[in-house]
């Protein structure tokens, strides 16, 4: 279902991106500069992902022999994932915080701060991690990386539409010129509607991510217990670092309540244990059905 509801998503980004481009730029060459522009930047982002992230939140490798409980952690997950061995970082961070990054489960890479590390048990932890490498699973980085594209492709062209409005005074006498109406939306709602879609798209990849570590540890319960302690902790004590980047992360840097939620990169901590705990249920009368089927 989140991977339907995913491609919906972008599919409703590509229409406003096409719709755009022909009702107010005018035919297609608006949407073939604006998504050229988008696309060179955020590729290119998304290419050097891991090193760009990394470097935000200041975050250093660790070997087998530096930490060997978490690197076997990872290891033995990314067995069970069938996914190739990620590098493991470790941010010098107070913070309780973990993110998963890399253009594909070859190049991937998943970090840890210093304060999750401390505050988790083993098992919390391992649902962690398993969360992390289901993003790697299911190249949810490739997936930013296109919502990305599409928004600033959008973005490009309300800037270019904005541009265009200079010129209006001008052609005015000729009857010609962009219409007022399109170019509010060009400049305000579209570009507000593609941040929404891109967020919603986020969050849609972290309800998928939690599904996966329960199916990867076969414990949902545990991420849901870690899930509280991060919001509770994040409250406290929020990661420093770039804001860019915060769509990586397990939790939201900071909380955002009422209006700000519908730009939250994440969904709510709340909804997120509901699931879990739904799907923990669901796990548990399907044990009983296989014992009571032997």
């Amino acid at each position: 279902m989140n991977q339907l509801k995913t491609l919906a998503l972008l599919s409703l980004l590509s229409g406003l991106l096409v719709g755009l481009g022909y009702w107010i730029i005018g035919g297609p060459t608006g949407i073939v500069i604006g998504l050229a522009m988008a696309a060179l930047g955020n590729l290119s982002s998304w290419y050097f992902s891991d090193k760009i992230a990394l470097a935000a939140y200041q975050a250093q490798p660790v070997s087998r022999a530096q930490a060997p409980e978490l690197y076997a952690l990872v290891e033995r997950l990314s067995q069970a994932a069938e996914i190739p061995m990620p590098a493991v970082y470790l941010v010098p961070s107070p913070a309780a915080n973990a993110f998963a990054t890399g253009r594909d489960p070859s190049h991937a890479a998943v970090a840890v701060t210093e304060g999750i590390v401390n505050l988790l048990s083993p098992e919390e932890l391992e649902g962690v991690i398993a969360h992390e490498l289901s993003h790697i699973l299911n190249r949810d980085t490739l997936t930013q990386a296109v919502a990305a594209t599409i928004a600033g492709a959008i973005s490009s062209l309300a800037y270019m539409a904005q541009w265009a409005s200079y010129g209006m005074a001008y052609n005015r006498d000729e009857n010609r010129g962009p219409n007022p109406i399109g170019l509010l939306l060009a400049v305000i709602v579209a570009p507000l509607a593609a941040t929404l879609i891109q967020m919603t798209i986020s969050r849609t990849r972290e309800f998928e991510a939690d599904a996966g570590s329960a199916r990867l540890t076969q414990n949902p319960r545990a991420l849901a217990s870690a899930l509280q302690k991060l919001e509770a902790s994040a409250r406290q004590r929020p990661i420093q670092g770039n804001p860019a980047y915060e769509p990586l992360l397990i939790i939201n840097a900071f909380a955002r309540e009422g209006m700000a939620s519908l730009f939250a990169t994440h969904p709510s901590t709340e909804a997120r244990i509901e699931k879990l705990l739904a799907l923990a249920a669901e796990m548990a009368t399907a044990g009983q059905r296989q014992r009571v089927d032997r």
